[in-house]
């Protein structure tokens, strides 16, 4: 059978602000990225960060190019994946820029440790991982930077923090569970009995 290639032509894009609107449909977890050395340090709250492959371990995450971290994630090489639990919504606020705090500022209030690529990483995350630029694709607004992964560090599992429909929403695997069983929902070791 011959498969058929058609050239199709739009006229428009989506809105942006449909696009931003729908994209709030998408739950997603809630990660700082850090960058920099010493003082020159700064970071910022995403929720797109992605697995890219496990040999070698390297990530995607997407980075405005007017943020300011962009430049120093160019001088520097290297950045920091901050996965953050449910208590750490403090942290996610001022790196999003909630109240006003820049740079070095936002990294106050919290403890705060550097492994092989010098980046902060912070304490206490579910999981940090320190990463050194492998690649930059840039496209539009944002670049898509690739991280090969060089050092992680863990804590003990709390609950989650993900973000979805313009909120901060925790994930707690056990009481999440219990509220399944409440309403007699099979729960994920049931359904993969089945």
């Amino acid at each position: 059978m011959n498969s058929i290639v058609r050239n199709i032509t739009f006229d428009r894009d989506a809105s942006s602000d449909a696009f931003r609107g729908a994209m709030r449909s998408l739950a997603g977890g809630v990660s700082v990225i850090t960058v920099g050395r010493g003082k020159d340090i700064t970071g910022m709250t995403v929720t797109s960060v992605s697995s890219l492959s496990v040999e070698p371990p390297t990530l995607i995450v997407s980075v405005n190019r007017q943020s300011s971290s962009w430049p120093l994630l160019q001088r520097y090489g290297a950045f920091g994946v901050n996965i953050l639990s449910a208590e750490q919504v403090d942290v996610a606020e001022r790196f999003s820029g909630k109240g006003g705090l820049k740079g070095a500022d936002r990294f106050t209030g919290a403890q705060w440790i550097t492994r092989a690529t010098g980046v902060p990483l912070l304490s206490g995350a579910l999981a940090a991982l320190d990463c050194e630029v492998e690649e930059v694709i840039e496209r539009h607004s944002h670049a898509i930077v690739i991280g090969r992964v060089r050092d992680v560090v863990t804590a003990a599992p709390h609950t989650a923090l993900t973000y979805w429909d313009g909120q901060y929403v925790a994930i707690d695997q056990n009481e999440d569970n219990l509220k399944l069983a409440e309403v007699s929902l099979p729960t994920p070791r049931a359904l993969r009995e089945i």
